[in-house]
């Protein structure tokens, strides 16, 4: 799978292990910075990359800043995108069976390192269950 990654400065030392553990698992990363720990402003990068999930240049996106929230809030704001802060294993799993998110958002600095790995995986292996939830994503996307 084609992946678009970006990060914040808060994000940056997670998005580097997280571009190594996709790479490892054979999926193609698309980084799109930052590529330091030095203060950034997160739309600057995470706007790049929802963006090239919303022209199909990527099939999903991963952002990571110190909580999701701003990333979550952009993203979000590109049609085409469907972006989703998850906070658990559960809810990376719903937002993908459920909502057909492309973008997952994620707030490396309120959770470990291998728990933000663990909800990646089960992000990344979810399949949109379609049906009623494809009705409802519809009048979502509706208002793009």
């Amino acid at each position: 799978m084609k992946i678009a990654v970006a990060s914040d400065h808060a994000g940056h030392a997670f998005k580097t292990r997280l571009v190594a553990e996709l790479e490892a698992a054979g999926h193609e990363v698309r980084d799109f910075g930052t590529d330091s720990a030095e203060s950034c402003d997160y739309p600057d990068f995470a706007e790049p990359a929802a963006r090239c999930v919303a022209a199909g240049e990527c099939e999903r996106a991963i952002l990571a800043c110190h909580n999701g929230i701003g990333m979550s809030m952009l993203a979000n704001r590109i049609p085409g995108v469907v972006a989703a802060l998850v906070y658990s294993e559960r809810t990376a799993e719903m937002t993908r069976q459920h909502h057909g998110s492309n973008v997952l958002c994620l707030g490396a600095g309120e959770f470990a390192a291998e728990d933000l790995l663990k909800w990646v995986r089960v992000w990344l292996d979810a399949e949109f269950e379609g049906g009623r939830h494809a009705r409802r994503i519809g009048k979502v996307r509706a208002l793009d």
